[in-house]
């Protein structure tokens, strides 16, 4: 069974390099890329936010895909810059922002009871700060010369599960989209302690 660093050196070797390759030859820059992320991901969040889950969802996944062609693209084309960086660092977060966004205007239009309703944006925006609450540490850590991936849901697990779970709630007559917002507010709570002590280590071994 393949861990999760085998997995991702896979994805760079199978996806992220042939996919970086044909950017390159259709003559895509990386921060073109970057941005073409961030409109897709927000077109997603406008198609959830007026009720089309399914294809919300699968526009969503799509952006966040995307994320993985831009730094590889900027290595091939030696192209890779700190703004690069610091470009696609700002909009990943804003598209994953877009996706809440639209979620709870989804649930306002949707004629949900108010007790529901409020349950639904509590957990919304518990899933929301501590997500963004991740992807600071792993910022600011590398910030101050710790640099970790550490944690059960980074980014990347974000993006698979919020999508995923937008296609569910589509498909299946059931609320379903609430119960993964609240999963992804449990783990990312604890995956921030779980960075945050990791980031502490790294530090207190550097000193």
């Amino acid at each position: 069974m393949l861990g999760r660093e085998q997995f991702r050196a896979a994805l760079v070797n199978y996806v992220e390099l042939p996919g970086a390759r044909l950017l390159r030859a259709l003559g895509f820059s990386p921060n073109a890329i970057t941005l073409l992320g961030f409109a897709v991901c927000v077109a997603g969040a406008v198609l959830v936010a007026y009720g089309h889950l399914v294809t919300g969802g699968i526009v969503f996944l799509v952006g966040g895909g995307l994320d993985l062609f831009d730094g590889g693209l900027a290595r091939l084309t030696g192209k890779a810059s700190p703004f690069g960086a610091l470009l696609d660092s700002v909009f990943d977060r804003l598209g994953e922002a877009g996706l809440f966004v639209g979620m709870a205007v989804y649930a306002l239009l949707a004629g949900f009871s108010d007790r529901f309703l409020l349950f639904f944006v509590t957990v919304l925006l518990l899933a929301l700060i501590f997500s963004q609450g991740v992807s600071y540490l792993r910022a600011r850590g590398e910030g101050l010369g710790a640099f970790t991936r550490s944690g059960l849901m980074t980014r990347t697990e974000r993006v698979i599960i919020l999508g995923a779970g937008l296609i569910a709630d589509g498909l299946i007559p059931a609320p379903i989209m609430v119960w993964v917002l609240l999963a992804i507010a449990v783990v990312s709570c604890f995956t921030l302690f779980q960075r945050m002590f990791t980031i502490r280590g790294l530090l207190d071994n550097a000193g």
